[in-house]
């Protein structure tokens, strides 16, 4: 079906200049093709759609509660509609290969990306994959290569969220007996194991340059996860990885954003008002220049949440604000068909009711289609 979205304002790159936008054949168009129904979108604000390039709550429809499980099929189906109801037309799931046992194992990832693969003609959401790959994950740098070839192509991000564990300051190592729990072990388990695997740091660097030359090889977007120095940043540009995600500090993001490279801080520190790890504040960075792109990371009402805060604290010039959300993720996965209301862009829109600090979906266009509204027509 094809529509008019009549009425409203306009937000984001590529906003008509009239009264109305156009959806033809699924894409923005120039004008209105013959029979396209009306929506008016009188009082409220018409956007592009939200794009998401890292988003692991999908998790807690998996696994709610430590060592409960439910059937992936059920999961993937659950935050299709949570992303939908958000406003996120296009998302990555994080999907987690780890060196762990249980939900973030190599064979829960199996089973994942074999059900996303045959539901993913049915989602709402344009969804898609990050291959979220812990460094220390050895035994798994076969099986993440042969993924670089899914369709569409994943996005990889290199993590390691091994080392901390060893440093008796860290957040990380104060929370053994959560990751244990996680993993399905008692705490004494889950140190001989991550002990075992320490003897193995040697075949890390190799592991890491392997799968970033494979990536580079299948045009594969690349992210360094949680970089805490200048020095991490330009170690992993050297490798490929263009990127920035989560950086822990102003350095690290400064050396990013000096580079003009993409750098993804998470929508949840913006929402809460800074980092519950005390890391860098998404919010003052985003105004400084120092974030191109907001992420859901464990909680998908975020972006939306967070874009709403920045237009009405006027921090940022509006269309600047939306674009974390939208042209800007979308930039950084090297899709530039999105995040834009200009026409031939794919026609991902969603129309909210703005309440101060606060908005409201309602109603989601994605690829043209009507997918979710809180209203009759």
């Amino acid at each position: 079906m094809d529509w008019i979205i009549r009425g409203g304002d306009f937000l984001g790159q590529g906003a008509p200049a009239g009264d109305a936008l156009y959806i033809a054949q699924g894409r923005i168009a120039e004008a209105p093709a013959e029979g396209a129904r009306m929506f008016d979108a009188g009082g409220l604000t018409v956007a592009p759609g939200l794009v998401d390039l890292h988003g692991d709550g999908f998790e807690r429809s998996l696994s709610p509660r430590p060592g409960v499980y439910f059937d992936p099929d059920v999961a993937l189906i659950d935050a299709d509609r949570q992303m939908v109801c958000n406003g996120i037309t296009t998302a990555w799931l994080a999907l987690t290969i780890s060196w762990e046992p249980g939900l973030r194992s190599v064979e829960t990832a199996r089973r994942l990306v074999e059900d996303w693969a045959r539901l993913r003609p049915g989602f709402a959401c344009d969804i898609r994959l990050q291959l979220r790959w812990e460094v220390y994950a050895l035994d798994a740098v076969e099986q993440v290569e042969a993924w670089l070839a899914l369709d569409p192509a994943p996005s990889l991000a290199f993590n390691d969220h091994f080392t901390g564990l060893f440093d008796p300051a860290t957040r990380m190592a104060r929370s053994l007996s959560k990751y244990a729990a996680r993993a399905g072990l008692s705490v004494e388990a889950y140190r001989e194991m991550i002990g075992a695997l320490a003897e193995r740091r040697a075949e890390v660097a190799p592991a890491i340059a392997r799968l970033a030359a494979a990536a580079a090889r299948a045009g594969v977007p690349m992210l360094a996860h949680d970089e805490g120095t200048a020095e991490a940043r330009r170690a992993a540009r050297a490798q490929g990885i263009a990127v920035s995600e989560f950086p822990l500090t102003r350095a690290a993001a400064e050396a990013a954003a000096a580079a003009g490279e993409a750098i993804v801080l998470g929508a949840p520190n913006v929402v809460r008002g800074g980092s519950h790890i005390g890391a860098l504040d998404a919010g003052p960075a985003a105004e400084a220049g120092l974030c191109t792109a907001l992420a859901s990371d464990y909680y998908y009402p975020a972006p939306l949440a967070a874009a709403a805060r920045l237009l009405e604290e006027g921090r940022m010039a509006p269309d600047a604000a939306w674009s974390l959300v939208s042209a800007g993720p979308a930039a950084a996965m090297g899709l530039a068909d999105r995040g834009t209301l200009a026409p031939g862009a794919r026609g991902d829109v969603v129309l909210l009711r703005r309440d101060g600090a606060a908005a409201r979906i309602e109603a989601v266009f994605a690829a043209g289609r009507l997918v979710w509204c809180a209203r009759g027509l």
